[in-house]
């Protein structure tokens, strides 16, 4: 694991080993705190553990303050260009505000905020993308480079660094995700800074999972990232989801059940995908790390999920759609034959299990 600085976000400590958090960011109207802390509950129920909100005008302030007392886990307040927005909003709560110093104005200005997040130990992030590079950067570059989107980011930690604060996170992020991984590749090599991790503007869901998946998860695979989130286009509730899912699939999280299963084929002999399903909705509150297999036949399902802590084979269907035959699996147990209900048959013995190792 990549050594880093490490510090809190209110009670959610980053860096230095600390678990990998997920974020997201409200798209509602900042000045509308009844509408923006719903949707912030609405995140936090879906298992985020930062929320961002854009701090845009004076307006936002008050609205922030009642965002701040009414959320479930720390709120970051998003602020461009206006130091007083800044200082506002961390004397009105923020745990964590995200700027560009380099465009917040003077030193003098750049040293109230630091002085004021400090006050307040709250860190700040410094957040650089491939559309907000330092332009003598991009004449020196011929235009956007990994390197350049760092060169960049250093140049606006070292003005906070100047001002004597320490507490910094960085995010180098691309709409490109050769770019993003290169940039953050970068600054795990060069820095300690705890890092944000994301590919900006990724899109649509599905597109936008895919690039977030394969940006994120590259640098997660290799110990890079201390707090991620995956940027989507419209309601980003989802967001979470896929954040926990890329996560979970990098091995970071095992608090819950991995149902995995068969691609079919011509010896399938039960419907994989309506059992996968059905297994995987109903045990969605279980939080004991297992892996659970839904293979089609008992030719090869038994040994291809060897791994699984428990596992099903379809041998046959029957007259009625929700009847069938097959044999379920333990590890280090022989297959016992089934009849019936498959998925009601598999998701019993799953809690059983989940239940004798939760007792130890």
């Amino acid at each position: 694991m990549r050594a880093t600085r490490a510090f809190s976000i209110g009670p959610v400590p980053i860096g230095g080993g600390a678990p990998v958090t997920v974020q997201s960011m409200t798209n509602t109207d900042t000045r509308d705190a009844e509408k923006t802390l719903a949707q912030v509950r609405a995140l936090a129920a879906a298992g985020a553990d930062i929320v961002r909100v854009s701090v845009y005008d004076d307006a936002c302030l008050p609205a922030f303050r009642l965002i701040v007392e009414g959320s479930p886990v720390p709120i970051v307040a998003d602020i461009h260009y206006r130091a007083d927005l800044a200082v506002g909003a961390l004397e009105n709560g923020a745990a964590k505000v995200r700027i560009n110093p380099g465009n917040i104005g003077s030193a003098t200005q750049v040293r109230l905020v630091a002085d004021c997040a400090k006050a307040h130990h709250a860190p700040i992030r410094v957040g650089v993308n491939s559309g907000s590079i330092d332009k003598d950067i991009l004449r020196r570059d011929g235009g956007v480079t990994a390197q350049g989107m760092l060169d960049s980011a250093l140049a606006h930690a070292r003005l906070l660094e100047a001002a004597g604060f320490n507490d910094i996170v960085l995010s180098l992020k691309a709409t490109d995700v050769p770019l993003t991984v290169a940039a953050y590749e970068l600054a795990a090599a060069q820095t300690d800074y705890p890092l944000h991790v994301g590919v900006t503007e990724a899109g649509l869901p599905g597109d936008g999972h895919i690039k977030s998946a394969v940006g994120i998860g590259s640098l997660l695979l290799r110990g890079i990232g201390d707090t991620i989130r995956v940027s989507l286009t419209g309601d980003p509730v989802p967001e979470i989801a896929a954040g926990i899912s890329i996560l979970r699939v990098c091995g970071l999280r095992r608090d819950y059940v991995n149902v995995v299963s068969c691609p079919t084929c011509g010896r399938t002999s039960i419907d994989v995908a309506v059992i996968a399903a059905r297994v995987k909705q109903a045990l969605a509150d279980v939080r004991v790390p297992l892996t659970v297999a839904v293979m089609g036949c008992v030719v090869n399902g038994p040994g291809e999920a060897r791994e699984a802590d428990v596992g099903l084979a379809g041998g046959g269907l029957a007259e009625r759609g929700d009847y069938a035959v097959g044999a379920i699996f333990e590890k280090g147990k022989p297959p016992e034959k089934v009849e019936g209900d498959l998925a009601a048959l598999l998701v019993e013995r799953v809690r059983r299990v989940a239940w004798e190792r939760e007792q130890g």
